[in-house]
């Protein structure tokens, strides 16, 4: 057997041994007249441990493609040679040779876990359920009939609500848009997705905050782009980062959260924005401009929003539904140039033939309504109201007002631990007392930091949570 292990390859040994057998079975290179080695002659030929034969061989039995038999060793599965020559699929490559890369690991823990187990959430982004306006949305399913057809949409989305939301943005964040540069999205998530496959190419280099929810997202790997890390203080990034990086790499797109930002809850100061959009022009330099929290502001100031200050046309701009109204909704959207929407649209279309119409429906009926300004006030109180029981409670617990900066909106609280801490081993910990937070380095490069969402948390339950935290973490340091 003519094979070399990769010994720097991230794809166990046990995986590359059993995909190098099955391509030998597939090709003809190995006779189904003849048995494979056996565990012990491979593993001295391969200079591996048996277990790690053992795991190879259980790997190719389990797709069908070997049979195991006491005594007799380990024979390529005559299923695949018989006279039908049927053989099932090695579903575990395909798996792992798709370009769409999976979320990472850790994320699809905390999934696992927060739905699996009667944990406090407080790693989820997203609303707590008695934040959602659901009177309101009863309301308009008993009172206002659906007259809409059933039919496909408009590619960018159904046209009373890009009415809409063009009144929407432009009372709220004083952004000036036709409805025919929005497009309606399944949520920010979709947007982002699109923007990365329709605008950009492999090798393209881009630019995202550090620590930014963006680091967490696959989508930039997967499309092949190179990303490039712009440090977050207290108002956000320096711009005369952007400076230094682009003097080194020609960067093609920047991805900015400016208000309330995700996970450090800072936002970016007037200066710095005005400074970002001339370093835009002068560059040409694109900005995606995501924006899900800036209504959320408890003060009532929002913005300026980048986008209300772009004169230029150098700047798309992504919101959503989905952090201040309801997350299940999917309902998101796009502004920008009409040459840009159109291809985003086009791409969405290909995926999804357009939005669904009810959303669509029901989003348009509360956006318009007087309801929405009532709920995004009390919103806005209510989650006041839980940024400080969260905070209160650390200080009360821990003793100390310094790892922190006091977010002014948003739903995200970012804590920063003693640098030595593993935040890993300490949301193992956290889990088995019943709580789940997002470990720091999900978001970007520094350790010692974890995120809280007190959006996601009830009120009862986020006291309990923090305590229970916090017994994780004293545990830690046993």
């Amino acid at each position: 057997m003519n094979f070399t292990i990769d010994r720097t390859s991230k794809k166990p040994i046990y995986k590359q041994i059993a995909d190098y057998i099955e391509k030998g079975i597939a090709n003809g290179a190995l006779s189904p007249n003849h048995p494979l080695p056996s565990e012990r002659s491979l593993a001295e030929k391969l200079n591996v441990n048996r277990s790690t034969i053992v795991a190879a061989y259980d790997e190719l039995q389990s797709i069908g493609v070997v049979e195991r038999k006491r005594g007799s060793g380990t024979h390529i599965s005559t299923d695949i040679w018989g006279i039908s020559h049927k053989r099932m699929p090695n579903w575990g490559r395909y798996v792992e040779d798709g370009s769409f890369l999976p979320n990472l690991p850790l994320v699809q823990k905390l999934r696992t876990e927060t739905q699996k187990n009667k944990l406090i959430n407080l790693a989820s982004g997203e609303l707590a359920p008695d934040l959602l306006p659901v009177e309101q949305f009863h309301s308009i399913l008993a009172n206002q009939p659906f007259n809409g057809h059933l039919g496909y949409d408009h590619p960018q989305g159904n046209l009373e609500l890009r009415e809409t939301i063009a009144k929407h943005v432009q009372h709220y964040k004083n952004i000036s848009v036709s409805p025919d540069s929005i497009l309606i999205t399944s949520g920010a998530q979709q947007a982002l997705h699109l923007i990365v496959q329709c605008l950009l190419k492999p090798g393209d280099t881009v630019a995202i905050e550090n620590p930014s929810y963006s680091y967490s997202l696959p989508i930039f790997q997967s499309a092949g782009l190179r990303t490039l890390l712009l440090p977050v203080d207290k108002d956000g990034i320096d711009p005369e980062e952007i400076v230094a990086l682009q003097k080194k790499h020609r960067i093609r797109m920047l991805f900015l959260n400016p208000d309330h930002q995700n996970p450090t809850g800072t936002k970016m100061s007037l200066n710095r924005r005005k400074r970002i959009l001339e370093l835009s022009s002068e560059y040409g330099i694109p900005i995606i401009e995501d924006d899900p929290y800036s209504l959320t502001s408890f003060d009532g100031e929002i913005g300026p929003n980048l986008k209300s200050m772009d004169y230029n046309g150098n700047v798309v701009y992504i919101s959503s539904l989905s952090k201040i109204v309801a997350s299940g909704l999917r309902i998101g959207w796009i502004i920008g140039p009409q040459k840009v929407i159109e291809r985003l649209a086009d791409a969405k279309q290909q995926v999804d033939f357009g939005h669904s119409v009810f959303p669509q429906w029901v989003a348009n009926e509360f956006i318009g309504s007087d309801q929405f300004d009532k709920h995004i006030v009390k919103l806005r109180n209510d989650l006041k109201e839980r940024r400080d029981l969260m905070i209160s409670t650390l200080i009360k617990l821990t003793n100390d007002k310094s790892n922190f900066i006091v977010p002014e909106g948003g739903i995200h609280f970012w804590y920063k631990l003693i640098e030595e801490i593993d935040e890993y081993k300490l949301l193992d910990l956290a889990i088995k007392e019943g709580v789940a937070f997002v470990p720091g380095r999900i978001f970007g490069t520094e350790k010692g930091y974890v995120r809280f969402t007190y959006g996601r948390g009830e009120s009862e339950l986020i006291k309990e949570g923090i305590s229970r935290f916090v017994r994780a973490l004293n545990n830690l340091g046993r």
